[in-house]
């Protein structure tokens, strides 16, 4: 039997229709977000045209940092108020204040315009965790971690096909990807409207409490649900050290291999192309196969070894190849999503959900500024020890540390 009203009482046809539109949603999200990426340094000398590309680069950590940061304040306020107003209502809002953030990027002339599109565009962007807690609210318990993936498919085959389109428009200037990136949210709004369910319904909806809205209220909510806790601390670790690629990938492969920004661009879109197969077709049956405890455990056992393997590579034909084994590692994630998921109350997806985007927020704040000073430490020309793949050995030794944590805890939780 299904979990919620809409899961038991809509057709199978509906369900799959439903869980195909969700997919879309997260797609088109994460290809606006990968649109901009190649025009961003472009755009930033644009609007600051006597500053250095070093300073254009430190403002775009800042950018980058503010995005992050709203997200983690305002994951679990919009979250919760997913679980009482509906998943539906708090997705298309974000979605039509998200095509006016893309117009603002793209038509900002000064620096404090993008300060506050970023602003506004990190406050909005609910888009993955609604859509993962209306994926949670239409699937089985046994459904969620394959669900999960597919959501992870989708948002990989975004970030592969978002940079490459961006690339093309770049060559009519640096911000015509805003405007593509505005079109998309905008069709991605209309999809909404007109086709997508309302999951929330008077079973699960629960009122709205600000303890549970903010970071640390929501936090302490989530953390009273049996073994929970620890494993939001596994969860924060495995994002910061997965982080790193995002991190110091084009700075490592060009100090290590002097590969062009052209090879870089291919390494990330190699990388995208494997992460969306291992997410959309491998994640079921290793959760068939080894069930979703005994998944974590290996896919976060293959990032280790990936990690640990990176940071001693000097031929770079050879980390090419070894991509494919690399992403082997990201089956872990839907898994780990599916174990807290299963710990949670039905009333409480949206809480989570919001939890879990203001984690990976911390991350991506947490892991630029830490992964590049490691980085920075091992290859300036006075370092006492040339090592530009550190950081990888970092966030290797860091996964471990997570891995320790989850066999210690799993027996205690839900599989």
């Amino acid at each position: 039997m299904q979990r919620s009203d809409i899961a038991g009482h809509t057709p199978s046809k509906g369900r799959n229709w439903t869980v195909f539109l969700v997919m879309m949603t997260v797609m088109l999200d994460s290809m606006g977000i990968g649109l901009i990426i190649p025009v961003t340094p472009a755009l930033l000398m644009d609007v600051l045209p006597d500053a250095t590309l070093a300073q254009a680069a430190l403002w775009g950590g800042i950018l980058t940092s503010i995005y992050a940061f709203m997200q983690f304040l305002f994951g679990p306020f919009l979250g919760t108020l997913s679980d009482q107003v509906g998943r539906k209502p708090v997705l298309l809002v974000a979605l039509f204040v998200m095509v006016g953030y893309y117009l603002v990027m793209a038509l900002a002339h000064s620096l404090w315009l993008l300060l506050l599109g970023r602003l506004i565009g990190g406050i909005t962007a609910a888009t993955h965790s609604t859509a993962t807690a209306l994926m949670a609210d239409i699937s089985a318990p046994e459904d969620k971690a394959t669900r999960f993936g597919l959501l992870g498919a989708g948002f990989g085959m975004g970030f592969v096909l978002g940079p490459i389109l961006g690339g093309f428009l770049g060559e009519w200037g640096p911000r015509a990807p805003f405007y593509a990136a505005a079109v998309l949210a905008g069709l991605n709004f209309i999809m909404g409207w007109l086709i997508l369910p309302e999951t929330v319904t008077d079973r699960i909806r629960r009122q709205f409490e600000w303890r549970r809205a903010n970071p640390l209220g929501a936090l302490r909510t989530i953390s009273k649900f049996q073994g929970l806790g620890p494993m939001l601390v596994v969860f924060l670790l495995y994002h910061i050290a997965t982080a790193v690629y995002a991190s110091v990938w084009p700075f490592f492969t060009a100090e290590r291999f002097d590969w062009t920004p052209g090879m870089i661009g291919i390494s990330l879109t190699f990388y995208g192309v494997f992460f969306a197969i291992v997410q959309g077709s491998l994640v079921k049956p290793a959760i068939a196969r080894f069930g979703e405890t005994r998944t974590v455990k290996i896919g976060f056992a293959f990032e280790i070894f990936a990690l640990s393997i990176i940071a001693i590579l000097t031929n770079g034909i050879v980390l090419l190849a070894f991509i494919p084994i690399a992403a082997l590692g990201v089956i872990g994630q839907p898994a780990l999503q599916a174990i807290l998921s299963r710990a949670t109350a039905d009333d409480s997806q949206g809480v989570l959900q919001g939890v879990l985007s203001s984690l990976t927020a911390i991350s991506m704040i947490v892991a630029p500024i830490t992964m590049t000073w490691v980085f920075a430490e091992f290859t300036e020309h006075k370092a006492t020890i040339y090592f530009p793949g550190a950081p990888f050995a970092a966030s290797a030794l860091l996964l471990l540390i997570a891995l320790i944590t989850f066999i210690k805890i799993s027996p205690k939780a839900p599989t």
